[in-house]
């Protein structure tokens, strides 16, 4: 398939600049791929699909505050540092976008906080925005990660960012109920979606859970600037998939139980680690897998995501899931309905 194949008309008030009040209370589009039909219901009406048996595969990652903003030493020029990803937590070393890049070259220092709390210097570049940073801090690791932690902003997208500015609230509601290992920089968006009580009342019904990590890059809202889809070559995202969570899984598929990825990062990792007999294996490493129409999938049955972006790999990966003129109906449904896109919308729920 091509790049132009999805462009659709998404009108920008249809981009959700804000969370909903409560976690579990936005719209939710259920699409059933057998009979083809589309049903508009609310978030906790997903209870009414699984049963007992059935497995639902969260990611686990935590979004870190990666946002920095800081000055150039001498000039005093404002800078934006956008954190990576760590290359070496004894060194302090990291890779890093900054903004402006042009006037950031090798061995300058750049200063964060009001009391020149954290100071790092330039000392390789990357790309044409990408650098790598030395932090020059002298105290445990643990107070430097906790200076990242006061000092950095939560890291919206920056569709999000041009609408709006970061709030306070974003440090919570941009991290699902169950992010427990940091590395990401972006939310893994639909599993914000989920509430304790939700949690809870899917648990008493016998819906098990089964995690796996993806440290979510910014590779995921990367703009395709290439027509022929197998051009585009994606970011790496470091992974894990346990042996506890395979067995969760595979027991699952055993008994011919749904099998519910939880966004469109959990369906790639689980897509990047699959036996020859299409069970899911254990796996620690890295994934550039890009997955659009067409496509077969060996694990997940049924998925739940949000509504993307024209042109986003996000889409074409849920299009292959999906079938493609199918999903460009519901979305055409979707903007007629006026369902809120993107990080902070609604979900959509594919049986």
């Amino acid at each position: 398939m091509k790049l132009s194949q999805f462009r659709f008309h998404l009108p920008s008030d249809l981009i959700a600049q804000h969370p909903s009040e409560n976690r579990d209370e936005s719209r939710l589009m259920v699409l059933n791929r057998q009979t083809k039909t589309i049903e508009h219901r609310k978030f906790t009406d997903v209870m009414d699909y699984f049963s007992d048996g059935d497995v639902m595969i969260l990611n686990n990652t935590k979004v870190f505050p990666a946002l920095l903003t800081g000055e150039k030493e001498k000039t005093g020029a404002k800078i934006t540092v956008f954190l990576l990803r760590e290359l070496n937590s004894e060194s302090r070393l990291w890779d890093v976008l900054v903004d402006p890049a042009r006037k950031i070259r090798i061995g300058n220092k750049l200063y964060f906080g009001d009391n020149d709390d954290l100071v790092a210097e330039v000392i390789d570049n990357t790309t044409s925005r990408g650098r790598t940073l030395r932090f020059l801090y002298d105290g445990s690791y643990e107070d430097f990660k906790h200076t990242i932690e006061v000092l950095g902003k939560t890291p919206l997208p920056e569709e999000l960012q041009r609408l709006r500015d970061i709030q306070p609230e974003d440090k919570e509601r941009y991290q699902t109920i169950y992010a427990k290992e940091e590395g990401a920089v972006a939310a893994p968006a639909a599993g914000l979606h989920f509430s304790r009580e939700l949690m809870k009342r899917l648990e008493l019904k016998g819906v098990n859970f089964a995690e796996i990590t993806l440290h979510a890059g910014l590779g995921n809202f990367r703009t395709i600037d290439v027509e022929d889809l197998t051009k585009h070559k994606m970011d790496s995202e470091e992974m894990y998939i346990s042996e506890e969570t395979t067995e969760i899984v595979n027991k699952a598929k055993e008994e011919k139980k749904k099998v519910c990825a939880i966004g469109t990062t959990t369906m790639k990792a689980v897509e990047t680690s699959v036996s020859i007999s299409g069970f899911l294996k254990p796996y620690k490493g890295w994934t550039n897998k890009f997955i659009f129409p067409p496509y077969d999938f060996s694990i997940a049955n049924c998925m739940i995501t949000n509504f993307h972006l024209p042109m986003s790999s996000t889409l074409m990966q849920v299009a292959a899931f999906t079938d493609y003129d199918f999903l460009m109906e519901a979305y055409r449904s979707a903007v007629k309905e006026k369902y809120n896109f993107f990080t902070y919308g609604d979900a959509m729920l594919i049986l």
